[in-house]
């Protein structure tokens, strides 16, 4: 005997027997656009499997009639990238930087690459625009502790700052005066007064300043402006490394601080670190 169909008293559509708390299922077929749309992408795909990478094996994959992957693509553009550039590249690294910065479309094209690198290995710490952070310096001024001329600049690249893998590297180091038992707490407190009232920060200390004149000016000179020979930074001009408050002079003083940065050198080649020098030296604080 056939099954009776029952159609919704509604809409009048077949209803495929479900029903669930009263609600019962109607048996609407989809449009046929809508089919005919859903076969094309199957179809789509089914094309698209054969002619492109597609289908992964256990170490490996189909990897498509047309032979194509998008890194192929960009190895060729990067090679081809680096095809144009060759020309300008090769006359960096043969001139000295002073020349390449005299030249004109060599130090546009300097700054432009210097650009790109420094975001890609500097600004990590220093910042995006070389504006510094806590313990990194900022660039874009013209306070510099190894001196900011372009030659400078690019020997700092090379060699690092106490860079434990560069016998050339960039070496300061200022003793833990507290740490090593050469000042009481209370001397390194005078001390700290004293280097603060240099840029007008707190009143003068006289313990303080022959303190500082017996352990301290032999670096940062007698007036504390600093002594790039040794890396000794200006203490009167109120641009502070670790902070300029009282505490965080103090940490200074007692323990000393030693910041490491890498010597680029054998990382990056020379070019490279022509217009990464180029780059910093034009931040704004490039002397």
């Amino acid at each position: 005997m056939p099954t009776k169909i029952e159609k919704d008293s509604v809409t009048g559509v077949e209803t495929t027997g479900h029903e669930w708390d009263g609600i019962k299922e109607l048996n609407s077929p989809l449009p046929k656009w809508w089919l005919y749309v859903f076969y094309a992408t199957v179809l789509f795909s089914v094309v698209w499997m054969v002619l492109y990478p597609s289908v992964p094996y256990l170490r490996s994959h189909f990897g498509g009639v047309l032979g194509y992957t998008q890194r192929d693509d960009v190895s060729k553009r990067l090679q081809e990238a680096s095809t144009a550039q060759a020309q300008y590249r090769d006359q960096i690294a043969k001139l000295d930087i002073t020349a390449v910065k005299a030249d004109t479309d060599l130090n546009r094209f300097a700054l432009a690459g210097g650009r790109v690198l420094f975001a890609e290995n500097c600004a990590p710490c220093h910042q995006s625009g070389g504006t510094g952070a806590k313990g990194y310096p900022s660039l874009a001024d013209d306070d510099w502790l190894w001196g900011g001329k372009l030659e400078d600049i690019q020997l700092t690249l090379q060699h690092g700052i106490r860079s434990t893998n560069d016998d050339d590297t960039r070496v300061s180091q200022m003793p833990r005066f507290l740490a090593d038992g050469l000042l009481t707490m209370p001397q390194v407190q005078a001390v700290a007064q004293h280097v603060l009232s240099l840029s007008g920060l707190d009143k003068p200390n006289a313990e303080g300043a022959q303190l500082f004149a017996e352990q301290c000016a032999s670096c940062h000179g007698e007036q504390g402006k600093g002594m790039r020979e040794v890396g000794a930074p200006n203490l009167t001009d109120k641009i502070w490394l670790y902070g300029g408050d009282k505490a965080a002079v103090v940490q200074s003083i007692a323990y000393a601080r030693a910041g490491v940065m890498p010597a680029w050198a054998g990382r990056l080649d020379d070019a490279t670190i022509k217009m990464l020098a180029l780059y910093v030296h034009a931040l704004g604080g490039g002397e």
